[in-house]
């Protein structure tokens, strides 16, 4: 028995070790977009057929080679069985050919952009999960992210409901969603082989996995969770734009040269104990831009953002951390904020590129745990977005299919 227990155990660290996880790319990779249909970058959830584009700064700005790898995974992020022929229609393992060096700037760079489909990787001819690797000219993996590809064949309809925990009834939104198979896929055994996906505001370090249906009406598939399917609240996200790189604009105190551009932006306070105050965000994101050039991909500047948070609440071995997807809601040292005893506040500086950006202050707790309300507060208020993946793997299936996906914006949260 002590040796079929060893056995399980060491099946499922294999199992646990096999799943993927992103690469953070090096300090001198700098502003990735990855974004689809979409106007603001993260992780792309885009419809099989349609394109997604990546983009990124090397600020060493010796025209690198870079090449891009893509590989298929199963739902939980183990790698899936399927042959690169069977994902691709065309090669990767391609060089990015599309780079240009930035032009009247302090700081240079080099600007790289990839599409797919292009004249090499013409497309992908299934839906699932991917992974999307930077490689260098060693073909070591430089950065990776992740994506997601959907077929259009089942109805996700979903909305945004109050908590009916009383405790958190004003802090936590609940998703409450339905799947109908429709006529173009019979659902099998849905409780073994359907699989679900819930990201708030497009970060997948905050979803919810696999939820199974509380029950059935007809072909629809009922999910009314509460606990289970919860999000706390949060707050919207406090912003900053520096289009102008040499004005004080919105939220920015002043600016400085110092060998580049310094942009130091009025100190924040802790608002959790603030009414809410509906302030309209990106849900934190960001959006590159400048208005000293025609094109910002090579002609915005790069500049030191000087962050302040007066905080007096008690720590408890933890940290303050910038969170964002200006880097992939990353935390790690260059996001971590430290007491400046002189102005009695919190400080960072963080280089970033000129633009529009979302940010907030986030606690990141001794165990390794985030607190995202910790500095903010939660409300049921918050605007937040919903996305919704159903993933499939019929009978005999050899990959999890994502047959469909759905959306929901706490805007119209309900009771």
């Amino acid at each position: 028995m002590k040796i079929l227990n060893t056995l399980f155990l060491l099946f499922c660290f294999q199992i646990l070790t096999a799943q993927v996880a992103e690469t953070a790319p090096p300090e001198y990779i700098r502003s990735i977009e990855f974004k689809g249909q979409d106007e603001f970058g993260g992780t792309p959830i885009v419809e099989l057929g349609s394109t997604i584009q990546l983009s990124f700064d090397d600020l060493i700005g010796d025209n690198a080679d870079y090449f891009y790898k893509l590989e298929h995974f199963n739902f939980d992020w183990t790698p899936s069985e399927l042959a690169k022929t069977e994902i691709l229609n065309g090669f990767d393992d391609t060089r990015i050919l599309n780079f240009e060096d930035s032009f009247n700037t302090l700081q240079i760079y080099t600007h790289y952009e990839l599409q797919i489909p292009n004249n090499i990787t013409k497309g992908l001819k299934v839906s699932g999960n991917y992974l999307l690797s930077i490689l260098n000219s060693q073909r070591e993996v430089v950065f990776s992210r992740k994506f997601m590809v959907y077929e259009n064949i089942a109805l996700v309809k979903a909305e945004v409901k109050r908590t009916r925990n009383l405790k958190y009834v004003n802090e936590k939104q609940v998703l409450n969603f339905t799947i109908n198979g429709q006529d173009d896929i019979l659902i099998q055994n849905p409780a073994a082989n359907l699989k679900t996906l819930i990201i708030p505001n497009n970060n997948t370090k905050r979803a919810i996995y696999n939820l199974k249906p509380q029950y059935t009406l007809g072909n629809e598939l009922i999910y009314r969770y509460d606990d289970e399917s919860a999000f706390w609240g949060g707050n919207e996200f406090l912003f900053f734009e520096n289009k102008d790189i040499r004005a004080s604009t919105m939220n920015i105190q002043r600016t400085a040269l110092i060998d580049i551009y310094n942009t130091y932006l009025f100190g924040d306070k802790v608002r959790k104990y603030d009414p809410y105050t509906y302030n309209p965000d990106i849900n934190g994101h960001f959006k590159i831009n400048t208005i000293q050039g025609n094109n910002p991909d090579i002609e915005a500047e790069y500049t030191w953002v000087h962050f302040k948070l007066f905080n007096y609440e008690p720590l408890n071995g933890g940290e303050i951390h910038l969170y964002g997807n200006f880097n992939n809601y990353q935390l790690d040292n260059s996001t971590r904020l430290t007491y400046d005893k002189k102005q009695d506040a919190y400080t960072l500086k963080y280089l970033m590129k000129q633009g529009f950006y979302n940010y907030k202050y986030v606690l990141k707790n001794k165990d390794g745990s985030i607190d995202l309300g910790y500095f903010s507060g939660n409300f049921d208020e918050t605007e937040n977005q919903y996305t919704i993946l159903v993933y499939y793997r019929p009978i005999g299936g050899r990959f999890d299919r994502i047959i469909g996906v759905g959306s929901a914006n706490s805007r119209n949260i309900s009771n």
